[in-house]
């Protein structure tokens, strides 16, 4: 599966963007695709990913009510709205089928050899 984020950018606090995830391949399962993100001298984490134990989906505390994953069938891709960015936001962000779990307040990826990574949009939430 090949994936390709889009949609990064520089947004004041309290703003808001939309990150694509182009996915294309033989295999293709939207529902698989979830995001992550990475910022400077922290651990990825998991914004809003499948469970590996159950197939749902998750939002850690930091962004639930304000992320939200949704997918358009007929056009392959995955979104992740985010609504009332913050600094803390400011990260790149990927879309992954990795699944993940929780650790601590958040979660991690799963990541395998069997696993498809695009790569990577960076969101600067500053003023």
């Amino acid at each position: 599966v090949q994936l390709v984020e889009s949609g990064g950018g520089l947004v004041q606090p309290g703003g808001s963007l939309r990150l694509s995830c182009a996915a294309s391949g033989s295999t293709l399962d939207l529902e698989a695709i979830g995001w992550y993100r990475q910022a400077p001298g922290k651990e990825r984490e998991g914004v809003s990913c499948r469970g590996d134990s159950d197939g749902r989906t998750y939002y850690p505390d930091s962004v639930k009510g304000r992320f939200t994953i949704s997918r358009d069938h007929g056009k392959n891709t995955v979104y992740l709205q985010m609504n009332s960015l913050k600094p803390e936001d400011t990260a790149v962000y990927y879309c992954a089928t990795s699944p993940c779990t929780s650790y601590h307040d958040t979660y991690r990826d799963l990541t395998s050899e069997f696993d498809d990574w695009g790569q990577g949009t960076q969101v600067t939430v500053s003023s």
